[in-house]
């Protein structure tokens, strides 16, 4: 048995599913070691409620067996289930005032910790990592975000779920456009980066994904071919439309729109008209479009964890307490090519840096990737056809291919010249 440590847990940023799963590992495997686990409150503004005598360590000490659930349902392993955090979480800390980066030092220090295990994203990771900087603490990093948009993870607890949840939102919004014969407008989570819109879309039979990567503001051009798309579909008997559109896709005056479907749905809904006015056959019944929208907003953030969402959770957790045993601090657990991983915080914060000042993403959907390929050989629409090039197949079919990587928030000369190094 190893020596028996005092580790700290917290989630920080937006909550999703798996967080609990996440916990509930870190716990049981620490427990086995002989280890006491603290579970911090509300984030990093638990340990300024210890620091001012709010709460004392044995108030947050987790065990195994730990939480009085009335009922049969007793311990940690009802929380495999669970979305949310029990916990608590916060995407307002503000540890930038002196006063609180004091209090939040003593809290932590009032512990008596080995190391902290902090659960959040890419914002969350880089105001860890100041904090653990300033405090000299030793910090382990499991990424969770529904964005997907951690920095060198292929996947981030909560994800999956998400999917799942837009997935079948569009599975059941399917039977009332065809049953009207309307398009519906999907407005997917994800921030600056389209993996969600894409990932549901394609699996929820999407004909149309707008995605920031590819579309990163609405125009006159985009509108007007996605209502050509349409009205094609309409002649080959298909009425109804699915569109997604992640929320990081931009007005027509290139601002961040919170109703961003309801925008596009206004847009469409206006340039249809026009072009059944125009007279050509292909457009007639145009002006009859009945165009909603529907933002799916915080219910991605609920639901059951999925099953990867909770094997990821798990085998996440454990990583991370076997890097505290083996006193590898400093880092961030990540999934690479199916498997568990950890990276150095010193190589990822850079980038984290990089991007934030430069209001990027840091883990942006690949415009030449796998998942963009497999959209547009299914036909889907994605976006502005002036970054795409028709290529015909050897049946003949018009399949458009991106023809750059022109969103890309950085290059690797970029990079470079910035001092960033991502390997």
């Amino acid at each position: 048995m190893s020596r028996q440590k005092r580790i700290g847990i917290l989630t920080s940023g937006g909550d999703c599913p798996g967080l609990n799963a996440i916990i509930r590992s870190v716990v049981k495997y620490a427990s086995l070691k002989g280890w006491e686990v603290y579970g911090i409150p509300r984030s990093i503004d638990g340990f300024v409620d210890i620091a001012k005598g709010k709460l004392q360590p044995e108030d947050i000490k987790l065990k195994e067996n730990g939480y009085d659930i009335p009922g049969v349902l007793q311990g940690l392993d009802v929380l495999h289930f669970l979305s949310g955090s029990v916990l608590g979480s916060s995407s307002k800390e503000n540890a930038t005032l002196p006063e609180v980066t004091h209090e939040i030092m003593e809290g932590y220090h009032r512990l008596q910790l080995d190391a902290l295990i902090a659960i959040g994203g890419d914002d969350s990771t880089e105001k860890m990592y100041n904090l653990s900087k300033q405090g000299n603490w030793n910090l382990v990093i499991i990424p969770k975000t529904i964005n997907n948009d951690v920095a060198f993870t292929e996947r981030s607890v909560g994800f999956d779920t998400a999917c799942n949840t837009a997935t079948q939102a569009l599975y059941d919004l399917t039977f009332t456009a065809a049953s009207h014969e309307r398009i519906m407008i999907v407005q997917t989570m994800g921030r600056d980066a389209g993996h969600l819109a894409l990932h549901s879309g394609i699996a929820g039979g999407a004909d149309a994904i707008l995605v920031p990567e590819l579309t990163p503001k609405l125009n006159e051009k985009l509108v007007d071919e996605l209502c050509r798309y349409i009205a094609h579909m309409r002649q080959y008997r298909r009425k109804f439309a699915l569109i997604v559109i992640g929320e990081g896709v931009r007005n027509l005056e290139g601002q961040k729109d919170h109703y961003i479907a309801e925008t596009l749905a206004k847009l469409i809904n206006e340039h249809s008209r026009k072009l059944c006015l125009a007279g050509d056959e292909m457009f007639a019944g145009m002006d009859e479009i009945d165009t909603r929208a529907t933002i799916l907003g915080h219910l991605q953030r609920c639901g059951v964890p999925t099953s990867f969402d909770r094997i990821l959770a798990t085998v996440f957790g454990i990583k991370a307490v076997n890097l505290i045993e083996q006193e590898r601090f400093n880092r961030i657990v990540i999934w690479e090519n199916g498997d568990v991983q950890s990276k150095s915080l010193d190589k990822i914060i850079p980038l984290i840096k990089w991007c934030h000042k430069n209001d990027a993403c840091t883990s942006p959907l690949d415009p030449d990737g796998f998942m963009v390929r497999t959209a547009l050989s299914l036909g889907i629409f994605l976006g502005d056809w002036e970054h795409h090039h028709l290529v015909f197949s050897n049946e003949g079919e018009n399949v458009y291919y991106p023809t750059n990587n022109y969103l890309q928030p950085t290059t690797n000369q970029e990079i470079q010249e910035s001092g960033i190094v991502n390997s």
